[in-house]
């Protein structure tokens, strides 16, 4: 296969941004593409978890150009590159032999579809049910535009079709109010209607749908391009309303109550994880399951608000288990095994998702995926 019918790693990034929008990344975090040039052809792409010395061998070896991995190998900045450490070294590794490294981390945290979904179902809860435990503030907008009539049905498609009209489960949502519409082109003007100076008065809709902050670009050009007016009459408005549908964490329900004791045997088995600490168990049934993949004790106060009985995440610290005061189960499952199970299955739902995109190029689910934390 020639390079010219290969996907270049700009190509692949924007793939990732449209599946997991890389705005939608906490703040201290540095998720998407970290090394390499962005026009460089893509034959190969290895998936993993993290990005090791040892990754970028096996991507050397299996002629991979490019690595997508959940976990930033550059995460609080470099200030130099002396191959000193497993950072630098893995880094130059990468440089030396042109692979490029994507990271895809809590922007997957932080979509419906992702991270904690995954997690949550893992351990058994019904899909139904699954909502964000905090969702992010601050990514709804409000968009309101005018269309001549006859144009309004087409523009709208257009605009849905950009990402703009979702509630929740619904798509295509908008309020459309009809009226009048009045302008006078100045000098210089192309109007659709009318002559330059002279006003005009035309029958128009007005259409209000919720945008997401990381689609209008794409919804505002999507408008433009479909519109007939050589300029669009529109405004766009922050919402104070978080996003239900994009943050951190998740909650829902089990299928039927299970005791404190065989949730968490059946959270072993499931992850799998060697052991779990936890809190004191209270006697009482489990029956909601709030959770989030990788550290999340910033979100146990959430947890308790949602009703779960149990909060299953990693990372808690000695103090922090303190934090349940017999309210809830908090149960650490370990960083790994919270990620590394549900990071099997989206590594396989994105490597479809790539291959329908680009069917010409190979996707490896990579061998080295190690837990660097060890149990006796």
């Amino acid at each position: 296969m020639q390079d010219a019918q290969s996907p270049t790693v700009r190509e692949i990034t924007t793939l990732l941004d449209t599946w997991a929008p890389f705005r939608l990344q906490a703040s201290y975090d540095n998720s998407g593409l970290l090394v390499g040039r962005p026009e460089a052809p893509v034959r190969k792409v290895m998936l993993a978890l993290d990005c090791t010395e040892a990754l970028i061998s096996e991507a050397v070896e299996k002629d991979a150009q490019c690595v997508i991995v959940h976990h930033p190998i550059i995460f609080k900045g470099l200030k130099r590159l002396t191959g000193s450490n497993p950072v630098e070294r893995t880094v130059l590794a990468a440089i030396r032999h042109d692979i490029a490294i994507i990271a895809i981390h809590t922007n997957l945290d932080h979509v419906a579809h992702g991270v904690n979904h995954k997690f949550a179902t893992t351990l058994g809860c019904l899909p139904e049910t699954l909502r964000i435990l905090q969702p992010l503030q601050g990514e709804l907008l409000g968009l309101t535009f005018y269309t001549p009539h006859d144009h309004a049905e087409a523009v709208e498609e257009a605009v849905f079709a950009a990402g703009g009209g979702y509630v929740g489960q619904y798509d295509q949502c908008a309020f459309r109010l009809d009226g009048q519409g009045s302008f006078r082109p100045l000098a210089g003007a192309d109007p659709f209607i009318g002559q330059p100076g002279e006003r005009s008065t035309v029958a128009e809709r007005r259409s209000e749908l919720v945008v997401p902050r990381w689609r209008l670009q794409a919804v505002l050009a999507a408008m433009r391009a479909a519109h007939p007016y050589e300029e669009v009459a529109h405004q766009v408005v922050a919402l104070e309303h978080a996003h239900q549908d994009v943050g951190a964490g998740m909650v829902g329900n089990l299928p039927a109550p299970l005791s404190e004791e065989a949730f968490l045997d059946q959270a072993k088995s499931n992850l799998p994880a060697p052991l779990i600490r936890h809190t004191r168990l209270l006697g009482r049934p489990i029956r909601r399951v709030a959770v989030c993949g990788g550290s999340g004790s910033f979100l146990l106060e959430d947890a308790v608000a949602a009703g779960a009985d149990i909060f299953v995440t990693a990372d808690f610290k000695y103090h922090e288990f303190q934090g349940a005061d017999d309210r809830i189960v908090i149960a650490d499952v370990g960083h790994f095994e919270s990620e590394w199970r549900t990071g099997e299955i989206i590594q396989a739902h994105l490597a479809e998702h790539l291959n329908e995109k680009f069917p010409n190029f190979a996707v490896h689910l990579a061998r080295e995926n190690h837990n660097p934390v060890h149990y006796r």
